[in-house]
């Protein structure tokens, strides 16, 4: 496979493989101090921000971001009361100036967590940072990817190095730098890590952690043959197979909140009957697939569930989402474990899409796949990033779903500003989850 060449200068090549982000700057002062080109991320419209506004400047603050090759190691099987366990990989060298999916994404939520307290420095071993895990292997990435794909980025790693960026794949776009297989092969391994941990707490106790794997690039466009979206590697279909194969879980549930359909991971699995795909996102919008009538093929029909909902969408339409749908679809289904593709593109705030959800809107998410996962999985659960690319609301979406998870009450007051919300399009969603239901048998 070839990648056509983008000219950058080396110096675009900060970081490390193995990086771990250090949380020493609360999220208000670090999000004062990045880059200018990050003002893409701030949604423009005729509508008022939200009362807390961030100010951009042209540095990035390097000290909120330590790498480290050598993580202390903690046994799991040491803590009963753990209820998150989460990863961090930043892929601060998989980076292209002004590009959305930025190398900022993950260090502004890493800050915002410290600056909410609900890292382990203040909830002690309520949360856990798993630190000492492995890349996955390149066996792991072709259980999804074809063996040409994952050979031929390899190979094209040294050119990156010598030449500058590479483009992909041209309709995200999606681009690499000579650090972006590696990284990518951390951010895999970060998700797999956390399935070997949540799994491995479900053997002992009866309320297992979350896990969430705060990681990029980002997965879930990615197809089987190759890039797409700003997605290398399927972090989570990688992870469902891993599930399958190492831990015999046989039957896997896979929720996609983002505002995108994850064709990707899609792709993957819609023949496959024991993996259940099932995505919200606008209609419309990239990749535009995700209908309402691909329902998944030969022995996966039915496996593949799409609710495209209407623009302007919010927390309403997705509650009644989940009630009516989601719940009966999972309980029909019977997982063994949930995995969720969690976008935080569809916040009101966001630049890349036209939904209204809110920071409440997640919390709720989080507190009802929790439970959902408790109903019906022993509490198997783990979350993997994927979109969001207004910091502010990505990193004070992703702790509120942090406060649900420690059944914490949620913080979204202080962020949210109704004032910004308009009339959601009540009608056309209903007639979408309707329609829905209808097709599923729900």
């Amino acid at each position: 496979m070839e990648f056509r060449i983008l000219q950058q200068s080396p110096s675009c090549y900060a970081g490390n493989v193995f990086c771990s982000v250090q949380a020493r700057l609360g999220i208000r002062k670090f999000l004062s101090l990045v880059s200018t080109n990050t003002t893409i991320l701030q949604k423009i419209c005729s509508r008022n921000y939200p009362r807390r506004k961030t100010q951009y400047r042209s540095e990035v603050n390097r000290a909120a971001v330590l790498c480290s090759t050598s993580l202390n190691d903690s046994t799991l099987a040491q803590y009963d009361n753990v209820k998150i366990i989460y990863s961090v990989a930043a892929a601060t060298g998989h980076n292209q100036e002004s590009h959305p999916e930025s190398h900022l994404r993950v260090p502004a939520i890493a800050n915002a967590l410290e600056d909410m307290e609900l890292t382990p420095k203040f909830q002690g071993t309520n949360v856990i940072e798993l630190q000492n895990y492995k890349p996955a292997s390149v066996d792991d990435i072709v259980s999804v990817h074809s063996k040409s794909y994952v050979a031929g980025l390899e190979k094209a790693m040294d050119r990156a190095s010598q030449d500058g960026l590479i483009l992909i794949e041209g309709s995200g776009p999606t681009y690499a730098t000579a650090t972006t297989f590696n990284e990518s092969l951390v951010a895999a391994g970060a998700g797999i890590s956390l399935v070997d941990s949540v799994v491995k707490a479900s053997q002992t106790y009866m309320n297992p952690p979350i896990g969430f794997a705060l990681i990029r690039p980002p997965g879930h466009h990615a197809v089987p043959k190759g890039p797409m979206g700003f997605c290398v590697f399927g972090n989570v279909a990688i992870a469902a197979r891993y599930a399958q194969c190492v831990h015999g879980l046989k039957r896997v549930f896979i929720i996609d909140f983002d505002a995108h359909h994850g064709n990707g991971t899609s792709d993957a699995f819609y023949d496959d009957s024991d993996i259940f795909f099932l995505s919200t996102h606008q209609d419309g919008s990239y990749p535009g697939t995700g209908k309402i009538d691909e329902v998944g093929h030969g022995d996966g029909e039915g496996t593949t569930l799409n609710i495209p909902l209407p623009g302007g969408s919010g927390d309403y339409a997705m509650k009644m989402v989940f009630d009516e749908v989601i719940v009966p679809c999972a309980q029909r289904f019977k997982p063994d474990i949930i995995l969720v593709s969690a976008g935080y593109d569809a916040h009101v705030l966001d630049p890349l899409a036209n939904l209204q959800f809110t920071t409440g809107t997640y919390y709720m998410l989080a507190s009802n796949i929790k439970q959902l996962a408790k109903e019906l999985c022993q509490g198997r659960c783990v979350f993997f990033l994927e979109g969001g690319y207004n910091l502010e609301s990505l990193s004070y979406s992703v702790a509120d779903s942090f406060r649900a998870f420690l059944d914490e009450p949620s913080l979204a007051s202080e962020f949210d500003n109704p004032a910004i919300l308009y009339e959601e399009p009540s009608r056309k969603f209903k007639q979408v989850i309707q329609k829905v239901k209808q097709i599923h048998s729900l």
